[in-house]
């Protein structure tokens, strides 16, 4: 089976595809909703979203300074597409494996001594 037109290898991992599932479904989010929503260290959620941001997937903005830095992050038209074309390939690829069969239910042992 080949793999579908706008399959998304870099945004296919579970955590990149949750932060870029999230950040499609708003205009921007800051950083802490991000963090907690998907239950990641700032570390963790620091390196997926510099790896987006390297393919122009996301716009990172920080305003403020010292302790009231606010970082706020949301997807560009590029990273909205590819998004939406993975999620198209990941649909293609469900919809071609066709219904499964329902598996027979699991066969019950004779009692011992019977």
């Amino acid at each position: 089976m080949s793999t579908p037109s706008g399959f998304d290898e870099l945004i296919h991992p579970s955590t990149r595809l949750s932060v870029v599932a999230l950040l499609a479904a708003t205009e921007w989010a800051d950083f802490p909703f991000i963090r907690d929503s998907l239950s990641l260290s700032d570390s963790a959620l620091s390196k997926q979203l510099h790896t987006l941001e390297e393919a122009a997937y996301l716009e990172i903005h920080k305003e403020g300074g010292g302790r009231k830095r606010r970082t706020k992050v949301r997807l560009t038209a590029r990273g909205r597409t590819a998004f939406e074309g993975h999620v198209a390939a990941l649909r293609a690829i469900v919809e071609g494996a066709g219904p499964t069969a329902p598996r027979p239910a699991p066969q019950q042992h004779a009692e011992a001594g019977r």
